[in-house]
């Protein structure tokens, strides 16, 4: 790599910092003010460049008035969008606990989806060409893009505007008192509900601007939404949440360091091959894993917003009553009958394996997520782990499947053991985001490493030992393990241990004095977590018989989270209730109709506002008002 190289790639770095920077600005100003992790803001960016992209045909793409007239009405129309979900949506649901607005806002990324799937179809739309920046200019000996220079300066230019807005406006000075005391703001007469829709809406405005400006370097897609949430919390929680200089400076730092790598390519040193090219798939992820470790509140953030979104004192728990024995017993009677519809429903059996295995899924993260009150973002990792920790020890190291299945949730549990040593060191959003990192860096080793893991095409072949092959066999062995596995967290939870957890997540100070060592109770709960996580990734293993990285994206782990939200967290067989009613829908739905997530969403959608302490929850609470307790 020659230096005009190099010089060249830090520009490109420039260009993709200004936008990425546009979309992380809008997230933190909504977070700053109201306290909500808004999963649609990347549904708002893509949004905002398919609007971009028809808006600018219809004005007539080759003017510049239709061109930048696009990108400007596609920046006003998801302000308006942003206005509208804040009003319907949002205000319902302020005083609802924090992940539960998280899920709120997940399913809107379902809805959003598919509304764009029924606009614009499945193929990708390519947007036009600036008018007046077309080709490129020649710096340091080589071409640059005209347009990206362009970019360069929207981003500080943007930076200049919001920092008049904020610091020169009276809107801007209630804006930051908002961000440092919203109860005090709304004490003092200030309409708060209006103050909350106008930064919303500038939110939605920078989300939206930040995709139509992307128009003639990336063509509209319906993966960007997952993909652009995904960088933009990075950027966020690296410059510190409700930062916007730290959401710049943190835009700037990722970007150039993925610029950098990218130009350095493969580098030979000592007769090794070091291929940096690889890292840009992950280096926001280890930027940001490693910020959380020495400065948890950010580069640019206030010390004291690391300690937010710690978890709400709960009842204690108590033994099942004796309403609940009998149904579980009669759910197990049901599970033990459901292969004698094999004959006549063969697919029944393939889905009651599905929900068993969801089901484990969704109970291990509750393990540390309600009785432990750490909220993970990445919970995929140890599934993932254990998927391919079965994989590899069938297929690399030639074990019999069954050795497979046993080891395989060890090497989830070697992973829970690293990460968690970390994790537990934080509270609130910055341990989620930091979960979030660690799965996020276990999937670009697993995508990468072709020759181990099999890269983007996964494993194959994975199939069960011949005394397993028949399906009921196989579908019986899950429901043992996974029987096995929830009775032996909920003994656990009903232990010292468990009360140990459950102490230190309602006061860490209070339990420190009685001499519990907090961290070391969250750290072995995080392994336990991991353990019974990696079996039911290595039931899924077998089930399919192939496994791809998609085991390990973020989308599992939101499905996790959706799924222990859905049934309640603060019961325990919530987790199980949401995994069967999430998996089943999702299911049944994709089955009958092509937009299914939109009406996944709008069920969820439905259950969030009718029963925000989840479907258990509601339940357990009529059961409570009659004297029983579910």
């Amino acid at each position: 790599m020659t230096l005009s190289g190099l010089l060249l790639q830090l520009l490109n770095g420039l260009a993709g910092a200004s936008s990425l920077f546009l979309v992380a600005a809008g997230l933190s100003l909504i977070f700053g003010v109201t306290r909500i992790v808004n999963f649609a803001h990347g549904s708002l960016t893509m949004l905002g460049l398919y609007i971009a992209v028809s808006a600018s045909q219809w004005l007539g793409a080759d003017s510049v008035v239709g061109f930048w007239g696009g990108i400007l009405l596609a920046a006003l129309a998801t302000a308006l969008l942003g206005a509208l979900i804040e009003i319907v949506l949002l205000r319902r649901i302020y005083h609802v606990p924090e992940l539960f607005q998280l899920l709120a806002t997940f399913a809107l990324v379902l809805v959003i989806k598919d509304v764009a799937l029924y606009l614009w179809g499945a193929e990708e739309l390519l947007g036009p060409r600036a008018p007046g920046l077309t080709g490129a200019v020649e710096i340091f000996g080589q071409s640059f893009p005209k347009y990206n220079l362009l970019l360069i300066w929207i981003g500080p230019l943007v930076l200049l505007l919001l920092w008049l807005l904020l610091t020169r406006t009276r809107w801007g000075t209630l804006v930051r008192a908002a961000t440092q005391d919203r109860e005090m703001v709304s004490a003092l007469g200030v309409n708060q509900a209006w103050l909350f829709t106008s930064v919303f809406a500038l939110g939605a405005f920078l989300a939206g601007l930040g995709g139509a400006v992307q128009m003639p370097n990336e063509p509209a897609s319906l993966h960007l939404d997952l993909q652009t949430i995904g960088d933009a919390f990075v950027v966020v929680v690296v410059g510190g949440m409700g930062s916007i200089p730290g959401a710049y400076l943190a835009a700037l730092l990722i970007a150039e360091t993925k610029a950098i790598c990218a130009a350095l390519g493969t580098v030979h040193f000592l007769g090794y091959a070091f291929s940096f090219s690889k890292l840009t798939l992950v280096v926001e992820f280890l930027i940001m894993a490693v910020v959380l470790v020495v400065r948890p509140w950010g580069l640019l953030g206030r010390l004291q917003a690391a300690t937010r979104g710690a978890a709400a004192i709960e009842a204690p728990l108590v033994p099942a009553s004796d309403l609940l024995k009998k149904f579980a017993t009669v759910l197990i009677l049901a599970l033990l009958a459901l292969p004698l519809l094999h004959s006549s429903f063969p697919y029944a059996l393939v889905l009651g394996i599905d929900l068993l295995v969801a089901a484990l899924f969704a109970a291990s993260l509750h393990f540390i997520m309600g009785p432990g009150g750490m909220h993970s973002f990445g919970h995929a990792a140890y599934f993932g782990l254990g998927a391919y920790g079965a994989a590899l020890f069938l297929k690399v190291l030639g074990l019999p499947m069954l050795a497979a299945l046993l080891l395989a949730p060890l090497l989830a549990g070697a992973g829970a053991l690293l990460f968690g040593w970390f994790c537990v060191r934080l509270s609130g959003v910055y341990l989620a985001m930091l979960t979030l990192a660690f799965a996020q860096i276990v999937w670009s080793v697993i995508y990468q490493s072709d020759d181990i893991t099999g890269g983007s095409n996964g494993v194959t072949g994975l199939w069960p030992a011949p005394w397993l092959a028949d399906k009921i066999t196989y579908y019986y062995l899950t429901l043992a393990l996974v029987a096995a596995g929830v009775l032996m967290m909920r003994r656990i939870l009903f232990a010292p241990f468990g009360y140990a957890l459950r102490a230190g997540r309602d006061s860490a100070m209070r339990s420190d004095a009685i001499g519990i060592d907090v961290k070391r109770v969250q750290w072995i709960a995080f392994v336990f977590a991991g353990l019974f996580c990696g079996v039911a990734g290595a039931l899924f293993a077998f089930s399919k018989g192939s496994i791809s990285p998609e085991t390990i994206h973020i989308g599992r782990s939101v499905d996790a989270l959706v799924m222990v939200l859905l049934g309640g967290v603060q019961t325990l067989s919530g987790p199980l209730a949401g995994s069967v009613l999430f998996s089943w829908l999702q299911d049944f739905l994709i089955r009958e109709t092509e937009y299914w997530r939109a009406v996944l969403g709008a069920v969820i959608l439905f259950l969030v506002l009718a029963f925000p302490q989840g479907v258990v929850g509601f339940v357990r609470n009529i059961f409570e008002a009659r004297g029983d307790r579910a």
